[in-house]
């Protein structure tokens, strides 16, 4: 099938060597690409095909047209969200920020068309989709693996860059892969806890922490510094703002504009900018947590316990308190189910790290955590019974 400049070509494939063709073609015909999570149940796919309104559906047997709505004027991507607390959104993304998304962070980097990329992310992400396309437009090598497999990440010989999640880097680490061999391992998605930055780093590893957003093209700011052109502020609330050439054009799903008349983008997410002027990421600003008057972000808390003995995996969230207006609650999904840690034993190390008004004062003991298909915890979905 030909596409025509304006398609709206939705792809539901699994990851793999052949999405550089897909994203290839789409661009060089100037279409706009809205790859879908292969992951999805049925239902939630049909759903999120019938919110995006495509023009073309391309699965693995073949391609077929649709009676869609032609793509905005510009349009380059539709990328869904991850939705953690409202629900997906469908994020437009023009051909100049995609461009200059690239062109930034390239020139940070110092890579150049000669330094080959791998991709393990999911490409329905930015993250991983970026990795695609500086395919495109550095005409740079790029090696794409079907899922991430820290075998076969270890075993990229010749690969100068790659993009991960701070659990993929912990588990290359836990692999002993050698990470000294990329120039830059980029680490985004969600906050990256500073024992596995220090284990990359003490391998030999350089990794580059990134904060961004899809509303913003992925990660523009840079271990806490701007990517040329971007500009961060912290507005009222604490609530970090950016402002750029690589933000969105707005929603698909006809949701209100994200950017205001004067350029800036509110992110739902909590910061402040330190001494040094580098950006410091506190979670999302639903997620602070209100307790005796103190400000508590559940990120900083995770990363003081997430290296506990007994602790697998965990989440902090806040719930309502009648002395407190809200306290401190540890979801920990234990290494020992037969062995867990105790409350007193995590007050005691969050205590260790930060003042102990942001010590847990309950914990739940779970059997996994509730995620979205990108690997984020979803707070929403903590069992609260």
């Amino acid at each position: 099938m030909t596409l025509e400049r304006g398609d709206v070509v939705a792809v539901r494939s699994p990851p793999g060597p052949g999405w550089l063709e897909i994203v290839h073609e789409t661009w060089g015909a100037g279409a706009t690409l809205f790859p879908l999570d292969h992951r999805l149940p049925e239902p939630a796919a049909a759903h999120m095909l019938r919110r995006a309104r495509p023009t073309v559906l391309r699965v693995p047997e073949g391609s077929t047209r649709l009676e869609g709505e032609p793509a905005g004027r510009g349009d380059a991507l539709i990328l869904h969200t991850s939705g953690t607390s409202n629900g997906p959104k469908l994020v437009r993304l023009s051909r100049a920020a995609v461009e200059a998304a690239v062109e930034t962070s390239s020139a940070t980097l110092g890579a150049t068309r000669d330094d080959a990329w791998l991709c393990c992310l999911p490409v329905a992400h930015i993250g991983g989709l970026l990795v695609l396309l500086r395919g495109v437009l550095l005409r740079a090598p790029v090696r794409v693996h079907p899922g991430f497999e820290p075998g076969a990440v270890a075993a990229s010989d010749g690969v100068s860059f790659t993009s991960l999640v701070p659990t993929m880097l912990r588990r290359l680490l836990d692999a002993g892969a050698d990470l000294a061999r990329f120039r830059a391992i980029l680490v985004g998605g969600s906050g990256l806890p500073a024992d596995v930055r220090e284990r990359a780093e003490r391998s030999g590893a350089r990794v580059v922490e990134t904060y961004g957003l899809t509303e913003s093209c992925g990660g523009v700011v840079y271990d806490g510094r701007p990517l040329d052109g971007t500009d961060v502020r912290i507005g009222p609330g604490d609530e970090i703002e950016l402002r750029g050439p690589t933000l969105l054009t707005g929603y698909r799903t006809g949701d209100p504009p994200a950017v205001s008349e004067d350029g800036w983008l509110r992110t739902g997410d909590a910061g402040e900018i330190d001494r040094r002027g580098r950006l410091r990421v506190l979670g999302r600003l639903g997620d602070v947590i209100v307790t005796g008057g103190e400000k508590v972000a559940p990120q900083e808390v995770e990363a003081a316990l997430r290296s506990h003995a007994k602790v697998r995996e965990i989440a902090i969230a806040g719930r309502r308190d009648p002395e407190w207006g809200e306290r401190v609650v540890a979801w920990v999904v234990p290494h020992d189910p037969s062995d867990p840690p105790t409350l007193d034993e995590l007050r005691d190390a969050a205590g260790a790290a930060l003042p102990r008004y942001a010590a847990p004062r309950e914990l739940r003991l779970i059997q996994h955590l509730p995620k979205t298909f990108s690997g984020k915890v979803r707070r929403v979905g903590l069992p609260r019974e």
